[in-house]
Parts: structure tokens; sequence; C-alpha cells
């Protein structure tokens, strides 16, 4: 425990003025919060640092250290967001990583042993990963019990989108019967399409591979979903050849029996167009999107999802950048339209008008469009979107 620790900084400050600006907190700024003024003192190695802590209880010392280990860290979080495929770099996101895996080395401070001979940076990285894994965990949109459940759900994703027999592999790589070798497949094929799923490989590191099936929307989660899967293939059906081929094809998948192929084996746009004479790559991409949105819209009037339409009005621009815009918004294609104001020079947005059947308390398809266009660049607003919601 460090309760008998001692953590006083006199002499030293940060280095960098942490003061956000209207825009938030640089990515300049977020890799050097550990930075201090003036240079902590040399050593031969800064494993010193660690070993100075725990001799005289004093957390300086880990402030020291972390000081020259924040490089590292940074590329171990960055790696780690390199494979994540949910963002791009996040400012926030990274800080809420970096400050999670800071709480765990503390945490894990006094249960380092030197005497085992590795040096607190080598004991101390598996432990960060289960720090990033378990703050990723905690924003997924599906949940398991312990980050050991979590890692196993992994582990069945890659052997079942690696191997033949899944089941028998997984039951033999951890010595389990065959019966929970299968739950773990339903519950990582049930989950492999609600939202980017990378994997551990064979010797427990995250690869950069995404199971899932589309980074933008897809269906297989529904597909294994008994109800609703037969409102997919209602909908389904009512797509002309053209649409389902190219739905089929991109997404290696049929659309009514829920066989899921590799994601590796999909037909890119430029096969596409050869399936279909007088096409070209762009304009057989142009097609699937339109088949992709054709599809939405028959599943919001089968009920199996919502949507919501966003059309933009009016902007205004300053110094060639879109400083304002007005959107109205439609929830599910029906009812009247809603609007919504946004500043994108103070990033906020103000709900003018509510659609309908969006609700009162939590404006809850209002909220997700705020959301989704505050999330771009402001020079690259989207003139007509929609956004698919389950």
């Amino acid at each position: 425990m460090l309760k008998d620790f001692s953590w006083d900084m006199t002499g030293y400050i940060p280095k960098y003025n942490m003061e956000p600006s209207a825009n938030g907190l640089s990515e300049y700024l977020a890799e050097r919060i550990f930075q201090l003024e003036p240079e902590p003192p040399k050593v031969d190695s800064i494993n010193e640092y660690i070993l100075s802590a725990l001799r005289e209880k004093n957390l300086i010392y880990f402030s020291f250290f972390l000081h020259h280990y924040e490089l590292q860290l940074n590329k171990r979080i960055k790696s780690f967001l390199g494979v994540d495929g949910r963002d791009p770099y996040n400012t926030e996101r990274f800080l809420d990583i970096k400050l999670s895996c800071r709480e765990l080395m503390l945490q894990k401070l006094t249960d380092y042993d030197p005497d085992k001979g590795a040096e607190y940076a080598t004991y101390i990285y598996p432990f960060i990963r289960d720090a990033m894994l378990r703050f990723r965990m905690g924003e997924e949109a599906w949940s398991v019990s312990s980050l050991s459940n979590y890692k196993l759900i992994r582990s069945m994703a890659w052997l079942y989108h690696n191997t033949k027999d899944a089941v028998n592999e997984f039951a033999r790589k951890y010595n389990c019967d065959l019966a929970l070798a299968e739950e773990y497949l339903k519950v990582a094929r049930g989950i492999r399409n609600q939202q980017s799923l990378y994997v551990m490989d064979e010797d427990g590191e995250e690869t950069g591979e995404d199971v899932a099936l589309d980074d933008s929307w897809n269906y297989t989660d529904i597909l294994w979903n008994g109800i609703q899967a037969e409102k997919v293939r209602r909908a389904f059906e009512k797509l002309n050849y053209r649409e389902q081929t190219l739905l089929e094809k991109r997404l290696e998948i049929c659309m009514t029996c829920g066989r899921v192929g590799s994601w590796k084996n999909r037909h890119t746009f430029e096969e596409l167009a050869i399936m279909f004479e007088g096409s070209t790559a762009s304009g057989a991409e142009r097609a699937y999107r339109k088949a992709v949105d054709h599809l939405t819209e028959l599943l919001v009037s089968e009920g199996a999802l919502h949507a919501v339409l966003l059309k933009q009005t009016s902007k205004t621009t300053r110094k060639k950048k879109i400083a304002a815009a007005v959107y109205e918004y439609q929830v599910d294609y029906d009812g009247e339209w809603g609007e919504i104001s946004f500043d994108f020079k103070n990033g906020t947005a103000k709900i003018v008008r509510l659609a309908d059947w969006d609700t009162m308390k939590t404006n809850r398809f209002a909220n997700r469009a705020i959301q989704h266009i505050l999330s771009l660049p402001s020079e690259d607003l989207p003139r007509n979107k929609f956004i698919p919601l389950e």
C-alpha cells in the first residue's frame, strides 16, 4: 500500500503549461504531462528512481521515473490506439488511458520485487497492457464479468477467424470442455459486429486485425438474433438483385442464412465493378453505399433499426472555414423534422426543435446527431447523412 509514502514535489513544477485552450489540450501537451522542470537528477538507469522510491517511501522518485518513461508510455498507448479502430487520435481519450496506466503503475509499485532480476519497466509492461484493455472494456457496447473473460472472448474471436475448428482449438488451448468453448464462440460471434473487435494472437498480443465485417455499418449481429433475422430476411428480399449481390460480396456474408465468411475474402470494389460490366470501382462503391442506405431504410420500416436523417439547411463561413451550421433531423424516415444549430468555433450545439419520435427527457436521437456532427472536421461536413442506431 502507498499510505506510508509521501509525494512532495517541492522544487519541481510541470515543464509545460497544461491550461487547455478553447479546443482542449493539444496533442503536443498531452504527450508531455509528466515532464518536470528542472530536469530530475541524473542516474545510470531510470530503475534507480523506482528503487529510491521504494527505499525512501517518497513518490517524487516515481515522478522522476515518469519523466523519463513518458516517451515509451506514449508509444505503447499509440500502438494500442493504432489497432483499436474505434476513433482517430483523440486527445481526451489518450489522456484518460494514460492516467489509467499511471494509476495502475502506482498500484503495482509496492508489488515490484527487484530481487527477481527484472527492471520495473519490464515488470510493469503486462499490467499497462491490462490497464488499456480494461479501459476499453469499460467503453465498449458489450460487457463481461472480468478482464480474464474479455481476453478469452477475444482469443476465441481470433480462432474463429483464423482456424477451421475454433471450438476444438479453444478447448485444447485452454483445457476446457467443448460446451464451454461453444459458449465463448456464441459470445464472440454475437458481439463481433456490435463494434470493432481487435483480437489476441496466439501469443496473447493484440493484433491489428479487425474481425468485424465493415467499418461503417453491418448486420451480422442482427442475423444471430432469431427474432431480428426474419426482419433482415424480409428487408433483404425487397432489394434488387444488384443490391443483394453488392452487399453479400462486399460483406462476405449470406444475408438470408447468416453464414459469415472470412473478411480477407471480401470482394474489392474493382472486383465488384467487373461483375457488373460498364461500372468503375468508384461507381461500384457508390452503388454499394446506396444499397446499404436502402437496406437500412427497409430495416427501419421492419422495426429492426432506428435511423437519424440529417439535412444541412444553412451554414456560416468565416475565413474559408465553416463557423456555424444548421441541420434538420428526422427520426426513422417519419414525422416532422427537428432542427439543431451548431457553433463549431466553440464546439457546441443547440436543439432548436425536437423531431417527432424524439424523447423530451433524453433527446436521444438529437444527441446522437450532435455527437456525430461535432466529431467531424468542420471543413468536411456532409450536406445529407443518415446514422443507423440499434
